[in-house]
């Protein structure tokens, strides 16, 4: 698979309206403020976003939730973003777990695991980037999933009763508001307690109490009606009843007699659109303009003329990608009127196909079915096999293609929208253009960019893990300015250190950007003066916002989702418990190796050491090899080391900085076979080195030296030396990237004593990262079965370079 290449989606349909729309007005006139407002603020604010495609939709205490993250930039994949935060958090709003995951290729892979005791009830799983937080936390990735405890297989406890108990109705009067007059069109929602859809009937009567409009459901507790007010002191309401009996009345908006309002029809190849204007008299409203506009780009720009009698068009639409498009009507001046969004159906997603299916409800046997993916488009892609009879579908599904497309745009909650991208039905284009009658758009305001009112942007687009902070001196009372700092930064997971250094501004501050490492690094920190006028350096580090407080606000609603089955359910806590025992003995369970004797020559310890760290050009060689490892910490440096053990290297001046000469020459540094000078190499304690090459001239292992020789520092991995301290310099304890596990599975073709162990997986397949055969466009997925399975899911889901999404699933 070839990494994605971002790049920025420019509509040629777009270049041409707008042309055609700049001759009505001069070049300097409001309509042009009005479009570099825009213009500017996704210049300045790109939209970021994140979405999750989990293994399930539900789990049990003890299981893992495997996920691998898409994000995407202005609708392209984000191939430069670097840091993900994940949290679960519960139904009380406490954050349970939290991670930071190293992201790339505009995805990141993950898992968290949910130990045995965690509570039964509703959590949520919210994704972000550190750039997302400057907006509307609204735009955050949540998704509500349940967790069950398998303790209780065999009674799970009862749903709670679900039934509506009471309902609201909500009228959303297109353009935003109602206008004297005027034919509106009037949508409405209805919803229970719990902010779940409902149907509802009922009718709409004047102050004298006559029907003037009827009202009924016609999805998921949405529909609409025509109601042309002739006063704008008449008042409206609606009296609905609902599918249990229960009767409400609700009024509806007030009646605007000033301003205009806008109407639209949504006919795939084109949106026709009118204005409609309260009073004609009103020469206020004279001069309009309609801007569209898509993933903050505009797509069209239209000037309207109401005296004239210019006051409809059509956006022609067939070279727009599938999304939302936000139409806003504009008065003179450019103070927004009304707004209408227009969700633009077409044949884009990314195709994928499932061939060749090859799978066998025996016990472990090998199962396969073939991914094909478009021969011209580079792609990432992810997939979950699990067992389709205990896994069951959500029925309030929301995936890749519903999400990035059309929920992270939207204001409010949205009941099953995988629902309205199936396919391009009339129903479903009917309802969807529902959806953006009840819906608000929720990216920014115009009112807000237009008087340059920008989002504060305290979280930078981050790249890599950032180490900053302020040095002081004398024990803390003045500011490092303009000095140095040396740093020595070693990872737990596998002792691997790296050394830097950082200059201090005047105010003593210094910044580390771009770092990566896992777990977390243990931090050395040192001033770096040969004239020590630094005395008792101290460092105060800055904290990062996910280390402590979490600044995520308004989260998404712990809605009760359908009950399960109680016999599948039963099942399933079942299967997951005797999962968890599986797993318990794996965990615990020692596997011995069978002795070997081998009859060899008897390899030396340094032989040893140089196989172990050494590499390439590094490896062997002319000279001398020290092992550090059991080395006391009497000496200096490792110059001090190797000055009375080199025989002609001459090593004079300060060890902190020495000059360095053998053979008539200065050999060349190399810490890790990475280049580096002596002052850096000076400050590594002796403890932490493992081991030391000293290579006759001359010496081609070197990037553009060794003619001279060379000296190569190793420091330790873990397990060896008996001092694990640094002496002489300070310690911070600095939080990394998420370790992120292997998803197990089995090969039953190759004999394993675990193989002895029952197979109770329920996902039987996890891949973040489906390889795609380059030349035949295929990816072929092959898995054993476990021990019960008879019906498997198969879902995959991408992203493709152009920002195309897909997804296919199948139950076999």
């Amino acid at each position: 698979m070839q990494p994605l290449r971002t790049r920025w989606w420019i509509p040629a349909c777009g270049v041409v309206m707008l042309v055609s729309a700049f001759s009505f007005f001069p070049a300097d006139d409001w309509s042009a403020r009005i479009v570099q407002a825009l213009d500017d603020f996704a210049s300045r604010y790109p939209q970021q976003k994140v979405y999750l495609h989990m293994d399930k939709d539900y789990y049990a205490a003890g299981e893992t939730i495997w996920f691998k993250a898409y994000i995407t930039l202005q609708g392209l994949p984000d191939t430069r973003a670097t840091n993900l935060y994940v949290e679960l958090v519960d139904q009380n709003g406490a954050i349970v777990q939290k991670r930071l995951f190293a992201a790339g290729n505009a995805g990141a892979a993950g898992n968290l695991d949910l130990p045995e005791t965690q509570k039964p009830g509703m959590y949520q799983v919210r994704a972000y980037t550190a750039w997302m937080l400057n907006f509307d936390h609204a735009l955050l990735f949540s998704r509500n999933i349940e967790v069950f405890d398998p303790q209780k297989r065999n009674n799970p406890p009862p749903r709670d009763s679900t039934a509506v108990t009471a309902f609201a109705v909500q009228f959303f009067p297109e353009g935003g508001d109602m206008i004297i007059n005027q034919n509106n069109t009037i949508a409405f929602k209805a919803i229970d307690q719990n902010g779940y859809p409902i149907a509802v009937a009922g009718s709409v009567q004047n102050s004298k109490g006559a029907k003037v409009a009827t009202l009924q459901t016609i999805h998921d507790g949405m529909g609409q009606f025509d109601l042309q007010p002739a006063s704008g002191n008449e008042k409206y309401k609606a009296v609905v009843k609902a599918a249990n009996g229960q009767e409400k009345t609700f009024d509806l908006p007030a009646v605007k007699t000033t301003g205009a309002g806008l109407k639209v029809y949504n006919r795939g190849a084109r949106v026709f659109y009118q204005a409609m204007i309260a009073n004609l008299a009103d020469t206020a409203y004279d001069e309009l303009l309609l801007i569209g506009q898509i993933n903050d780009q505009l797509v069209y720009k239209a000037p309207l003329k109401v005296s004239d009698g210019r006051i409809s068009g059509f956006v022609p639409t067939q070279q727009m990608p599938t999304g939302i498009m936000q139409l806003t009507l504009f008065g003179k001046g450019g103070q927004p009127l009304s707004e209408r969004l227009v969700f633009l159906r077409q044949n884009d997603l990314l195709p994928l196909q499932l061939e060749q299916p090859a799978f066998n409800s025996e016990e472990r046997a090998p199962n396969s079915v073939t991914l094909k993916v478009p021969d011209s488009l580079e792609s990432i892609l992810s997939v979950a096999i699990t067992d389709a009879d205990l896994v069951v579908k959500n029925n309030d599904e929301n995936n890749i293609v519903s999400n990035l497309l059309l929920t992270s745009d939207l204001k409010g909650y949205i009941h099953n929208p995988a629902w309205y991208l199936q396919d391009t039905a009339k129903a479903r284009l009917q309802a969807l253009d529902l959806l953006m009658l009840t819906n608000g758009w929720r990216r920014f305001s115009w009112e807000k960019i237009l008087n340059k009112q920008y989002p504060d942007t305290r979280y930078p687009y981050e790249q890599g893990i950032l180490l900053k902070g302020t040095a002081f001196t004398n024990n803390g009372r003045y500011q490092l300015m303009n000095g140095k700092v040396d740093f020595i930064i070693k990872q737990i997971t596998d002792s691997s250190t790296s050394i830097v250094s950082a200059p201090t501004n005047g105010m003593g501050e210094f910044n580390l950007p771009g770092l990566a490492f896992l777990d977390t690094a243990l931090v050395y920190y040192k001033g770096n003066d040969q004239q020590q006028r630094w005395k008792d350096v101290t460092v105060k580090f800055n904290t990062h916002f996910f280390e402590n407080s979490v600044p995520v606000t308004d989260p998404f609603p712990l809605r009760l989702p359908p009950a399960i089955d109680y016999n599948t359910l039963k099942n399933y806590l079942a299967t997951a418990y005797d999962g968890n025992r599986v797993n318990r003995s794996i965990n615990s369970r020692a596997i011995l190796l069978k002795e070997v004797n081998i009859r060899e020559r008897r390899v030396t310890k340094e032989e040893t050491m140089d196989k172990k760290y050494a590499s390439g050009m590094f490896a062997g060689g002319d000279g001398y090899t020290f092992d550090m490892t059991k080395e006391t910490s009497s000496y200096m440096n490792i110059f001090q080391y190797l000055q009375s053990r080199v025989a002609g290297l001459q090593i004079t001046g300060n060890l902190s900085d020495p000059s360095l000469s053998w053979r008539g020459g200065r050999p060349s540094l190399y810490l890790n076979e990475m280049p580096i000078d002596a002052s850096m190499i000076s400050s590594i304690p002796v403890t932490d080195i493992a081991m030391v090459k000293v290579f006759r001239p001359p010496f081609m292992g070197g990037f553009g030296g060794g003619a001279n020789g060379a000296i190569a520092v190793y420091t330790k991995k873990g397990g060896e030396g008996n001092d694990n301290t640094v002496k002489g310099f300070e310690l911070y304890r600095k939080p990394g990237y998420a370790v992120v596990k292997q998803f197990y599975s089995p090969d039953y073709n190759v004999h394993k004593d675990v193989h002895s162990l029952a197979d109770k997986r329920l996902t039987l397949y996890w891949n973040p990262d489906l390889p795609i055969d380059t030349t035949t466009h295929t990816a072929t997925i092959k898995f054993f079965n476990n021990d019960f399975s008879k019906h498997f899911r198969v879902v995959v889901e991408g992203i493709g370079a152009d920002g195309t999404v897909g997804r296919v699933e199948q139950v076999y």
